[in-house]
């Protein structure tokens, strides 16, 4: 019973410092971080002899447990969400209360306000890179790219909600632009490729172009929304197709 008031009042405490400042802290509870292990030091009684490969086991991803990860997925998808509707500096508990969980597993998991953002947009970008070796096994290489690249474009419209954090010049977010072309230019070269080896579409496109064209495509419309995007975009994949049938013969 000790050990659950004391939660409750951690909770509280946690959901009272957020409805003062309304965004994640900045940095983990000064009491957590005197109650955690440091990453440097070895848990009492381990055997000194081991000291030779404790550099690799710190350097060993740990494995999160199930439950631990569901929470990370569904606080992702909840900030994803609320970022698109609200903005990135929507408060912390109104992602918490979307995703299901407490505050305090918002910043165990998210001390800052860029590890949340930086994560929503990874995770984005793996979701749209991972998806075309799928595509591609069950759809012909053009319908292929054509699905893909209107993936592509839901993907901006959450990177859209992401933009006043991305562009604000914090260099916590220094390294996502060569993550997002790093994941995406091979991907999508690859389903290029192989529209073009099958004739259905022109052969001078390059995918770090067709890339930046679709993103121009995706401005910001007044009274528009993601339909208006698509089908913008659906105008450039028929522009694709245009000649390749003489080229190929």
């Amino acid at each position: 019973m000790g050990g659950k008031r004391f939660s409750d009042a951690v909770a509280r405490s946690e959901i009272e410092v957020e409805r003062l400042s309304g965004n994640i802290r900045k940095a983990i509870p000064e009491n957590k971080r005197r109650s955690g292990v440091k990453e440097s030091e070895a848990p009492t009684g381990v055997d000194s002899t081991r000291s030779a490969d404790s550099g690799a086991l710190e350097r060993a991803p740990r494995r999160l447990r199930a439950d631990a990860q569901r929470n990370i997925d569904s606080l992702l998808e909840a900030a994803k969400a609320v970022f698109g509707t609200s903005g990135v500096d929507a408060p912390a508990k109104e992602i918490a209360d979307s995703a299901g969980v407490g505050v305090g597993t918002l910043y165990r998991h998210f001390p800052k306000r860029s590890d949340l953002v930086k994560a929503v947009f990874r995770r984005e970008v793996d979701a749209c890179a991972d998806m075309a070796p799928a595509l591609s096994v069950a759809h012909e290489p053009g319908a292929a790219l054509a699905k893909w690249l209107h993936r592509y474009t839901e993907f901006l419209a959450t990177k859209r909600g992401l933009a006043t954090s991305l562009h604000s010049g914090d260099p916590a977010f220094d390294a996502l632009p060569d993550y997002f072309m790093q994941r995406l230019v091979p991907t999508l070269g690859s389903l290029i490729e192989a529209a073009i080896a099958s004739g259905e579409i022109r052969v001078d496109i390059s995918p770090k172009y067709l890339l930046h064209a679709v993103a121009n495509l995706c401005l910001p419309v007044a009274d528009e929304g993601v339909a208006y995007n698509q089908r913008m975009v659906a105008l450039l994949i028929d522009g694709l197709r245009y000649g390749a049938e003489r080229q190929r013969s």
